[in-house]
Parts: structure tokens; sequence; C-alpha cells
């Protein structure tokens, strides 16, 4: 396995200062974005095996072990109150639970019947989407997950920094971003690591902009739960609509705090119930709502 090979670049690290520590990792770290970018096609390709399980009312599904399923369970978390998500829209499994979030669990990466007792507790089936991360595509709990959720006929992507491995053959789409050996050999929280956060975060961004989560790149689905939310969805609201901020909290306060009801609102002059309306005839899109 490429992530687990001893980096020749990097064989006499312990022997240098702290700024020539930094500078290799750095330039190890310089790697990820081109390998991510020759994935694009891959990556592309499960967004698209998402949003089709989505629309149709299914759930977008992480599982990993270690460093990978703490990534999905970050997505995963982030994507509530980013797109305002209904709760469980978005989910992940970690092998080893909640425990493994705050220290490691080693040997749970190697239960692969645990990874498929998740699916069955879940009761995965064809309108769900499954994305086993592992940076070794090895993992037997995210083997297990995938093998359990392709049986049930869920869309199952995989997303590994090695090839060829077993996770292909499990996978509908392989994402396998190949970044080279770590800077300390098979310390994958780091290349590997990147590379993962860099394609989850493309994969859950691009499925809610295809489901209509943003108008142009404002987020309009804010959650106002916080005062710095409630600041954000002013400003979102203004920019959508060309408005003064003091515009834009009054037809915010008009609309019920709702963002995209409100830009609706503002943009063509309708009241807020027939904003609602015209958003609810193009399931929530805003720029369709307002031709």
């Amino acid at each position: 396995m490429i992530t687990e090979t001893q980096n020749p670049r990097t064989a006499a690290i312990d022997t240098l200062s702290s700024l020539e520590i930094v500078r290799l990792i750095n330039d190890e770290d310089a790697k990820v974005a081109p390998a991510v970018r020759r994935e694009l096609p891959h990556i592309a390709q499960a967004v698209d095996g998402i949003v089709a399980r989505l629309e149709r009312g299914g759930r977008l599904i992480y599982v990993g072990a270690g460093t990978s399923g703490r990534l999905g369970v970050l997505d995963a978390a982030e994507c509530l109150p980013t797109f305002n998500i209904p709760s469980g829209q978005v989910v992940a499994c970690l092998a080893g639970g909640e425990r493994a979030l705050r220290e490691a669990v080693e040997e749970a990466e190697d239960d692969a019947g645990a990874g498929r007792d998740e699916m069955v507790a879940l009761d995965v089936g064809p309108d769900d989407a499954v994305v086993g991360i592992t940076a070794s595509g090895h993992t037997r709990y995210v083997l297990g997950a995938l093998r359990e959720a392709r049986h049930r006929g869920a869309f199952t992507a995989g997303l590994t920094c090695n090839r060829p491995t077993p996770l292909e053959e499990l996978s509908d789409v392989t994402i396998a971003p190949l970044v080279g050996p770590e800077v300390i050999a098979g310390s994958t929280r780091m290349k590997a690591g990147t590379t993962q956060k860099m394609v989850l975060n493309m994969l859950s961004t691009a499925t809610m902009i295809r489901l209509g989560k943003t108008y142009g790149n404002l987020m309009v689905d804010v959650q106002p739960t916080n005062a710095k939310l409630r600041r954000r969805a002013q400003r979102v609201v203004a920019l959508a609509c060309g408005f003064s901020t003091e515009e834009a909290v009054s037809l915010l306060a008009d609309c019920g705090g709702e963002t995209r009801t409100a830009i609706v609102a503002g943009l063509t002059g309708a009241t807020p119930d027939e904003a609602r309306r015209r958003l609810a005839r193009t399931r929530g899109r805003v720029r369709a709502a307002l031709g």
C-alpha cells in the first residue's frame, strides 16, 4: 500500500531544524490538490449518484474508521447548520462509536461485522448513498458496511488513497487520489487525511448546490440560531436583493426569519406566503422560484 511505504524525501527528517521539517511537510501537502484534481470526474459521478438518492428522500451515509471516520463525522455534522438539511439526511458511522471521536479505538476498524450491523441498524436501502472512507482501502469495518449496503441496493462510493484495493469491488464509484507516502510512514492523518477532507467538502457542498441549497454562492438556508448566523442571514438577503442591512432585517422579520423566502419576496415583490408557494413548486430552489 502506497500509504504505508517509507517516503525517501523525508527519511532524515529527524535531523532537520523546525523550519526544515515544516517546509518538507508543506512540500508534501502541495501534492494533495493536484491528486484530487485528477479524480474530479469520479467525484462528480459520486455527486450525481448522491443527488439522485437524496432527491428521492434518501440519505447520505459516511462510513469510516480512525481519521477517515472522524472526517466523515465532521462533514455530516457541518451539513445541518450550513444547509439546514433535515436531521438524519446526512449520517456518519464511525468504527468504535462516540468513544473513537476522542481516542483511538484501533481494533474497531478490523470488525467487518460491526460495519454490516451499522447498515442493518440504519435500514439502508436503494434510496440511500453510502460513502466508505478508508485511506488504505482495506479497512474491514468499511468493507463490511459497503458489502451490506450494496446487497441492499444502495449507491456506494469509495474514497481511498491507494489503488488497487478491495474497496473498488464494492463501490459503484471509486475516488482514489494518490498522494504518495506520508511524511511519517503510515501516518495517514496527514496527506491522506487532508485529501479526504478536501474530497468530502466537494461531495457534500456540490450535492447541496445541486439540491438548491444555494443561490449563486450564497447560503440560502442559514439557520439563524445565534448572533453570528443572524448577521449572516441578513448579509445574504442584503447581497441577494441589493438591500441595505436595515431593509434585509425588516424583510427577514416579515418572512419569519426564512432566508430563501425573504430573497424570493425581495426580488419579486411577492408576499411571504406567495414566495413560500413559489419555493414549494420548485422544491426550494430559489433561482427557479424567481422565474
